[in-house]
């Protein structure tokens, strides 16, 4: 009987840190204490420790157990700590001497009664603090080994069992690492399309302001009566955006792995998220946050989309509190003893029935809805969120000849191909600046130097806001896109062609739109 040290690890936001559990046994009648701000789910972990244990012939001690989790001033959350737990205990009772490098593992697993594993969240950026801290290896269970397996010069141990723990640690077994090549595995995942836009019959306008949306980094927001194919073009945006950078995978994947949304047996994510919630969300779980906060749809869309179907039926304070992380491109959740930053740099896309029955400006179909109540639909969506949103694309039917046609459209890869370019062309014009990467990124400031147009491009663009009714806000956002269409077409200048095509993505802006 005596003293033991094991180690865990704790997330706090996308980080880890690692924490070392002191176990000491000894020195009094059967009593069991256990500090360093553990929860309710840790101290309920003494009965599964208890439990798999007795089920597996160790010894549990019969005296005085004091463990301490330190840093004490961390609280510690999850079932993760029974593992590390259970082996500290067996160690301070003396049931594992020959292995004197125990300390040197980080140890972590949910225990059943009978012993075996169930799998942990947030495995991979305890992987990487283990790493940072030269830990000789990380033991875990099977689910979560090619999860954690990604961080290279880590030895990562995936169990079933706490037979296959106590085996290892006493020399009696060898383990073999899980080995994964992330190099390969993400480059041999990179260009998988699952929805392509070959698939799409007609709508070349549509497809046309996703491309222009896809190399600038802009907001879309489209508009159109049911059935004319809003969802299923926005579900095949991630396709032609350009593929994830390494880095960008990484981090993606940390996000799903502290949510605890990756699959079994997943390593690396390879491709853009696509994030569809349902109009019924909570603020909370849009952005993030909870007693224990945990990263909310935006951070899952990291990297990738955020797709908001009927916006309009979204409540109002669910889509105000998106507004600010729309702009910094992360979330910062405080509470009143620390605070958690999550990432969540994404492109939203939104889109909208024309009023309550659908058929506003409908070509066939009549509208049903009263005087007023087509502004009073659109003006759910507030005036500081729409200004966020760049392009506003009216969707219409597919004609029957069109849905009919034999020919297939362009795909994917080709479109993806003419963004990659673009995308090239913007991370040149951007080298010098910090955290901005795309055109829809840039400043007010950086709008007056970078899209500079011609006396001719001004006075089109002074008719069309005269004419059309535009709001001030129009101005930049018009800006913006002729320079990613300018960007797509290989032209240094805005020319007036680009800026005639930008003036038409704006129908929400024009003051006589809803009549």
């Amino acid at each position: 009987m005596g003293l033991a040290k094991t180690h865990g690890g704790a997330v706090l936001g996308v980080d880890a840190t690692i924490i070392e559990v002191e176990v000491n046994v000894g020195g009094g009648q059967l009593q069991y204490f256990l500090v360093g701000l553990p929860d309710a789910a840790i101290k309920e972990g003494q009965h599964r420790i208890e439990a798999a244990l007795k089920n597996n012939a160790y010894p549990m001690p019969r005296q005085k157990v004091v463990i301490n989790m330190a840093p004490a001033d961390i609280r510690k959350e999850g079932s993760a700590y029974d593992l590390t737990l259970a082996i500290g205990i067996l160690s301070a009772c003396g049931a594992l001497l020959e292995r004197e490098d125990i300390a040197q593992y980080v140890i972590m697993g949910e225990l059943s009664l009978d012993g075996s594993l169930r799998p942990i969240k947030g495995a991979l950026p305890i992987a990487i603090e283990a790493r940072k801290q030269q830990f000789k290896g990380f033991i875990l269970p099977k689910q979560n080994a090619r999860e954690a397996a990604i961080v290279n010069d880590l030895k990562v141990y995936g169990v079933e069992h706490i037979n296959e723990v106590v085996q290892f640690l006493r020399g009696e077994k060898e383990l073999q690492p899980t080995e994964v090549n992330t190099r390969d595995e993400f480059y041999n995942n990179l260009s998988t399309i699952q929805l392509d836009f070959s698939d799409v019959k007609g709508q070349k306008n549509i497809k046309r302001a996703l491309e222009i949306a896809a190399a600038g980094g802009h907001n879309v927001i489209l508009i159109g009566p049911p059935g004319a194919g809003k969802t299923m073009l926005a579900k095949r945006l991630p396709g032609i955006l350009p593929p994830l950078t390494l880095h960008e995978a990484l981090e993606t994947t940390k996000i799903h792995s502290v949510a605890g949304v990756l699959p079994a047996d997943a390593s690396l994510i390879a491709v853009r998220p696509f994030q569809s919630p349902h109009h019924t969300i909570s603020d909370v779980a849009l952005v993030g946050g909870g007693n224990i906060p945990q990263p909310g749809q935006i951070s899952l869309a990291h990297n990738g989309v955020l797709f908001l179907d009927e916006l309009p039926e979204f409540k109002r304070t669910v889509l105000e509190v998106m507004r600010q992380p729309m702009e910094e491109r992360r979330v910062t959740i405080s509470r009143a003893k620390f605070t958690v930053e999550y990432p969540a740099s994404f492109m939203l896309i939104a889109s909208m029935n024309p009023c309550p029955c659908g058929y506003y400006n409908h070509p066939e179909k009549e509208c049903v809805c009263a005087p007023g109540v087509v502004q009073k639909y659109l003006n759910k969506i507030s005036g500081p969120l729409l200004d966020r949103i760049d392009l506003h694309v009216e969707v219409t039917p597919v004609s029957f000849d069109e849905l009919s046609s034999a020919g297939a459209g362009e795909t994917s890869t080709e479109i993806r191909e003419r963004v990659v370019a673009a995308r090239n062309v913007q991370a040149n014009r951007f080298t010098n600046e910090k955290n901005i990467y795309s055109n829809a990124q840039m400043s007010s400031k950086m709008v007056r130097e970078v899209c500079a147009i011609n006396p001719a491009g001004q006075k089109l663009l002074k008719t069309a806001m005269e004419r059309l009714n535009l709001s001030a806000r129009a101005y930049d956002r018009i800006l913006k896109v002729a320079r990613t269409i300018a960007d797509l077409a290989g032209s240094p200048d805005i020319k007036i062609e680009h800026l005639a095509e930008a003036i038409q993505f704006r129908s929400l802006d024009r003051e006589n739109w809803a009549g």
